[in-house]
């Protein structure tokens, strides 16, 4: 059964050595969930961006906090590049697994539906595959001709996370169409959630309703945070994305010096929401 808890105690059930799948930036980012992340400073941490990761990530890698990065970008949008990623690119900080959309995707629903691997061809010939060595090209079983195709294993994170609007009672989730969100909870041993609330209406009681409805089955615990994708927006109208929030930390985090400042802010916010 889904357990409505605080949200300091939704980020402690996160231990070090996890792999994490975190929403993308038009898709529910648990912001206030990643500052509860920052402060607890739980380590070592695997990231799997769906498909691509922005500020909430390039803090986590600031702070030090992650080992393992494996996603199709790291930017700041019309910000610009996510600096603390690329000073830890630049100094051998982290591992990456450069990745496509389609391969995380991929990767997600093989381990959705219990497979080891789910077949690509668009990546024949890349340099992304040349650097992937856990990603294998083998021939199509069904083709009498050469058919190379590329086989990109089951991605299968301990935890996926991300903020939605709101849920219910029960602890169904809406995400509306955001998909990816459905996918990675799927994929994922088990998932957490933030929300701007909780209602009392059963979310699944509507056939209209219910298909942009994330079940209680897939939902592990879920913490109320009001404006908890701050600084981006939340996708159903409640609050826009913070440009100039997102700008000023594109500015300011290119220095450690700068980066801490931000990081305080964010933590300081946190504590008085």
């Amino acid at each position: 059964m889904t357990r409505t808890v605080q949200i300091d105690d939704l980020a402690r059930r996160i231990k070090p050595g996890a792999k994490l799948a975190f929403a993308p930036d038009y898709g529910g980012v648990p912001m206030a969930f990643g500052a509860e992340l920052l402060r607890q400073g739980t380590g070592d941490l695997h990231i799997v961006c769906v498909p691509a990761g922005g500020v909430l990530v390039d803090m986590l890698i600031g702070n030090g906090q992650v080992r393992t990065l494996e996603s199709a970008a790291i930017t700041l949008g019309e910000a610009g590049g996510a600096p603390r990623f690329q000073a830890a690119l630049k100094a051998g900080a982290i591992r990456i697994l450069d990745a496509t959309c389609p391969a995380i995707h991929a990767g997600l629903i093989a381990a959705q539906k219990g497979v080891p691997f789910l077949p690509l061809r668009g990546l024949i010939g890349t340099d992304v595959l040349a650097n992937r060595a856990d990603w294998k090209t083998i021939q199509n079983p069904f083709a009498d001709e050469p058919d190379p195709i590329v086989a990109i294993p089951a991605i299968t994170p301990d935890f996926a996370i991300f903020h939605a609007p709101v849920a219910d009672r029960f602890g169904n989730v809406q995400i509306g169409r955001r998909r990816e969100l459905a996918t990675m909870a799927y994929a994922a041993k088990a998932t957490l959630v933030t929300v701007e609330r909780i209602t009392d209406e059963n979310l699944l009681h509507s056939e209209l309703s219910a298909a942009g409805v994330l079940p209680s089955l897939y939902v592990e615990a879920i913490a109320v945070a009001p404006k908890g994708a701050a600084p981006y927006g939340m996708w159903s109208g409640e609050y826009d994305t913070d440009t100039k929030a997102i700008a000023h930390y594109a500015r300011t985090a290119r220095t450690e010096a700068g980066f801490r400042d931000c990081l305080a802010q964010l933590l300081g916010m946190a504590e008085t929401a």
